[in-house]
């Protein structure tokens, strides 16, 4: 058996052994350590550095003050009152196409042109007629000085009674008649001139320009076609070059029902909202009731103007209509409030609703007591705790708390 001196010796370390080997496991070992290390950093600026859950936010709308509940929804449609589908002043073969759809185009811009070769040809005729008429004059002024010298020559003859005067009234005769075709040959180049003129309009004709400023929504024609205004729809045969419309006059024309209509009047504020963009809200005005009505659908059409201007808002958008009362001004008139039903949270004795602020990737929400007022549509009126222009998350989450970070939904509709 092994005494207790043997054991001490055993347990004793051996410093001249070599070191063992490092290999490739303690390298592994390193790199796995320091991925740990990398995706705890990650993790914790996702948590705490400007992440958060992803929510959809809606710009709470302020309606102008002395408005009150929505009396009247009604459906209608954008519509432009600048629009044209602009065509040349002559039928001609389309020979280049300079507009695309959605180009912005200004006053007087070339959309198109076409082919000149007839117009250069009529102007070219007017110009040779003019050089024709005013080389008639010359002659014709040539001749009336030889006359009229001849004339005063036999002038002072026939006074000292040389010449007969049948010759003296002979030169007379011829000085007169000359006289005569010069006044014509004036009268006729200025008809070769104004036909000249009309020969240069007729070669502008073949340049199609855009009457006013605006968008071009539609190309109609393509470079070889024939385009003509009085055209009755041929197979081949254009009738315009585009269509353009001025975004600056774009409303709305909605149709109420006869049994209602007295419940409209000019200048009565409206909250109109897009199909395409069911969280933002547009407040505008009545702008004029159309003095006719249909007798197919027992309604009236109804002009309301946008009061504001977006890319989004393009023609023939379906849009929904709220005619709000107005009401009298009291001492302190304030403008009324409504935010979306689905960012009014109950919490019990209270609601509340929370604020985005800040950049979207970075944004942070605030809690809100609101008071609330009356339901109108889908929207809540509020009488304190929000003002206009603020954004307020859409169905907040359970867990949100305040002073949490959100990131906004980069495909949110109601953000701006």
């Amino acid at each position: 058996m092994n005494t207790s001196a043997d054991l001490l010796k055993e347990l004793r370390i051996d410093r001249s052994a070599p070191p063992p080997p490092t290999g490739r496991r303690g390298l592994w070992i390193g790199i796995a350590i320091g991925v740990l290390a990398i995706g705890g950093g990650a993790a914790w600026l996702l948590t705490r550095g400007g992440g958060g859950p992803e929510v959809r936010v809606a710009e709470v709308t302020a309606v102008a003050p002395g408005t009150g509940a929505a009396v009247l929804d009604a459906t209608g449609y954008v519509v432009a009152r600048r629009m044209a589908t602009v065509s040349s002043k002559v039928t001609g073969k389309v020979r280049e196409v300079l507009i695309e759809e959605g180009q912005h185009v200004d006053a007087g811009y070339v959309m198109a042109t076409l082919d000149p070769i007839d117009a250069d040809a009529q102007r070219a005729l007017a110009a040779s007629q003019v050089a024709a008429a005013r080389s008639q004059i010359a002659s014709v002024q040539a001749q009336l000085r030889e006359a009229e010298a001849n004339a005063a020559r036999l002038s002072s003859l026939v006074r000292q009674q040389l010449v007969s005067k049948a010759q003296y009234d002979q030169a007379i005769a011829q000085r007169d008649a000359l006289r005569a075709q010069l006044a014509t040959a004036q009268r006729n180049t200025s008809v070769s001139s104004a036909g000249l003129r009309i020969a240069q309009q007729g070669v502008d004709n073949t340049v199609v320009r855009a009457p006013f400023a605006g968008v071009v929504i539609a190309k109609a024609a393509q470079p070889g076609e024939i385009v003509s205004p009085l055209s009755a729809g041929g197979g081949f045969t254009r009738t315009g070059i585009g269509t353009i419309v001025d975004m600056d006059s774009l409303e709305v024309e909605v149709d109420v029902g006869e049994a209602y209509i007295g419940r409209v009047k000019p200048g009565m504020p409206v909250v109109s909202t897009l199909n395409a963009y069911p969280d933002w809200k547009i407040p505008g005005e009545v702008i004029a009731i159309i003095p006719t009505a249909d007798r197919g659908k027992a309604t009236v059409k109804v002009r309301v103007g946008l009061g504001q201007r977006d890319a989004r808002i393009v023609p023939d958008m379906g849009v929904r209509v709220s005619f709000l009362e107005r009401e009298a001004p009291k001492a302190a008139p304030r403008a009324t409030v409504l935010v979306p039903s689905a960012a009014v949270v109950d919490a019990g004795d209270s609601a509340v609703a929370y604020v985005a602020e800040g950049d979207d990737a970075k944004a942070t929400v605030a809690r809100r007591t609101l008071k609330l007022g009356r339901t109108l549509g889908d929207d809540r009126e509020v009488l304190s705790g929000l003002s206009g222009g603020e954004r307020v998350v859409l169905d907040p989450p359970a867990d949100l708390a305040d002073g949490a970070r959100v990131r906004i939904a980069k495909d949110n509709a109601g953000a701006e």
